[in-house]
């Protein structure tokens, strides 16, 4: 039996201890938005916040969880109004967008601990996350404009949208 609290959420779940995580999340939770990608802890799409710190849930069992608050990134912001979700948006970052959610919870733990990162801080958060289709450029344009709308108040405020222009914001 493991209980620990999931976006919010007091939960109590019965799986074997050694379960991973993810599939815990995964599959008894139906909280999808965490991906499988290597299995091994190398790649980052299965990043969730554990107390605050992004893990690899992948690697991550059950157990070790107890007591914990878990963050995934349905639970960033139901409504995709995080300065990170909408930084993402605005700089236009997905591709095939498979590790997104983790791209997104890493640079959230950066965000959350450093309010104006370097380009040094970015690259030493998010070098554990793995984008196959090399969009770290935009994924750096992205935490820092993430930044700016944290430290204005207009742009953190929840619900707020961002413009992107153009026609539907294609590339």
């Amino acid at each position: 039996m493991a209980k620990f609290t999931v976006n919010g959420e007091a939960r109590e779940i019965s799986v074997p201890g050694a379960n991973p995580l993810l599939w815990v999340l995964r599959e008894s939770l139906a909280l999808t938005g965490t991906k499988f990608g290597c299995g091994i802890g190398q790649c980052g799409a299965c990043t969730v916040l554990l107390n605050g710190q992004p893990i690899r849930s992948c690697q991550f069992p059950v157990n070790a969880a107890e007591g914990a608050e878990i963050t995934t990134i349905e639970g960033l912001s139901p409504d995709g109004a995080h300065p990170v979700q909408r930084a993402w948006v605005e700089e236009q970052v997905p591709q095939c967008g498979y590790c997104q959610s983790g791209q997104i919870m890493a640079a959230s733990a950066l965000l959350a601990t450093t309010e104006n990162p370097t380009d040094a801080d970015i690259d030493a958060a998010m070098s554990g996350n793995v984008c196959r289709c090399g969009t770290y450029g935009a994924i750096r344009r992205a935490i820092h404009r993430a930044a700016e709308m944290a430290g204005d108040p207009r742009g953190a405020q929840p619900g707020g949208r961002v413009e992107t222009g153009g026609a539907g914001g294609d590339r």
